[in-house]
């Protein structure tokens, strides 16, 4: 059965009839063209009368194109997640700190690429945070460009001391807020947080489960300025930035995961496969999808030779 994908696109062919049962074009075709145009005319009303006619079926067949005609295929059932999930990367100074190859924040952003590559039929958005939370990516399925973006947060976005996981929760939460359940995967060291009662009590009261995926080292390292400088506190002494564990009651709490940072490509594939074993089966429902065929290059090709055919006409034999 032959359908119209795009039917709209007749009342541009329904125009053309009107303008010419009220103007009488074809008769009067010559009040539409520029006295320059009507020196290429050919002479002789019949002649032009059939190329103008060709030129008219063209612009019919294109409109034809244009509307998009399909043969309708069979109904296809195909199962689809609604699973949504946005990440949140810690973006405070303490991630530049090079205990983990070449820095916390960069080991991060490659573990993310690995993430899209082996994640799929899920939407995710992307936070970075540090005291307070913005923005990176909204929930979407454009893999590309949420790699484009997160590899884009580089080292002169860390511009603040201090860390709070309790903002990205709440970003998060207005992210997901139409969604029964929410997934939060946080790449972190840690955050300056000692005590995450409050988180807890917000991930649960909304129903967010947090995964946790440490990036960093219980020795620790300093955190580089730049210049050969190091961080240092109001008394001079270097600053030592090490792995607050404390962040993986949060995870636990709220029915999450924690995951300690791994040069193993193998670490990322177990933590998605926990993070969709935790998501209800009814958050799958199955999508019917109709596999028509398209048509439409068949009356853009005919439009197309009409074109050409009719201004192959429109110019003087010169003698």
């Amino acid at each position: 059965m032959i359908s119209f994908d795009s039917p709209n696109a007749f009342y541009v062919l329904a125009l053309l009839i009107i303008v010419y049962f009220v103007t009488g074009i074809v008769k009067n075709y010559e009040n539409y063209f520029s006295s320059q145009m009507l020196e290429k005319i050919i002479v002789g009303k019949n002649s032009s009368k059939i190329k103008l006619w060709l030129l008219i079926f063209s612009f019919i067949f294109l409109i034809i194109a244009l509307a998009r005609p399909i043969i309708i295929g069979k109904p296809i059932k195909i199962a689809q997640s609604n699973l949504s999930v946005v990440v949140a990367f810690d973006i405070s100074r303490s991630m530049s700190c090079e205990d983990v190859y070449p820095n916390r924040l960069q080991f991060s952003q490659n573990k993310f690429n690995l993430f899209l590559e082996n994640i799929k039929d899920t939407k995710v958005g992307v936070i970075g945070f540090s005291s307070r939370s913005f923005l990176v990516a909204p929930i979407t399925n454009d893999y590309s460009t949420l790699k484009y973006l997160v590899q884009n947060l580089n080292q002169q976005t860390i511009s603040v001391n201090g860390s709070s996981v309790y903002e990205a929760l709440e970003t998060t939460n207005n992210l997901l807020q139409s969604s029964k359940q929410k997934a939060l995967i946080v790449f972190t060291d840690g955050t300056d947080d000692t005590d995450f009662s409050k988180s807890i009590e917000f991930a649960k009261d909304n129903n967010i489960k947090v995964f946790v995926y440490a990036v960093a080292t219980k020795k620790g390292g300093v955190i580089p300025l730049g210049n050969d400088e190091v961080q240092k506190d109001s008394n001079g002494n270097i600053v030592i930035t090490n792995l607050n564990e404390n962040i993986k009651e949060l995870a636990f709490q709220s029915g999450g995961a924690y995951l300690e940072f791994s040069s193993s490509k193998i670490d990322i594939k177990e933590f998605i496969n926990t993070i969709k074993k935790s998501s209800k089966k009814k958050e799958e429902k199955d999508v019917t999808i109709t596999d028509n065929e398209e048509l439409f290059y068949y009356p853009l090709l005919i439009a197309l030779i009409l074109f050409l055919v009719s201004i192959s006409g429109f110019r003087k034999t010169k003698r």
